[in-house]
């Protein structure tokens, strides 16, 4: 309730997309992504640029990180 004593949700628009599986796990690959782009800018000795770290983190290491996700996705469903 309000200070008028009337009832108001207060919700955030964006709350449910934020707290969705799906932008948890985009959130995720986004880390590593950087961590790899991070990586491969020490190994150059300058910013190789986003676009770079995220297409060689595609072929190089998606498809492993995304099988490992996956098992630990069902480790925690089956805690539960």
């Amino acid at each position: 309730m309000d200070g008028n004593g009337s009832s108001k949700p207060v919700t955030d628009p964006n709350a449910l997309f934020r707290n969705s599986a799906l932008y948890r796990e985009f959130l995720l690959e986004r880390e590593e992504i950087l961590k790899h782009k991070w990586h491969l800018s020490e190994e150059a000795g300058h910013d190789v640029g986003f676009e770079k770290g995220l297409l060689d983190w595609i072929v190089k290491h998606r498809s492993a990180w995304r099988a490992n996700r996956e098992k630990e996705i069902a480790k925690e469903k089956q805690n539960q």
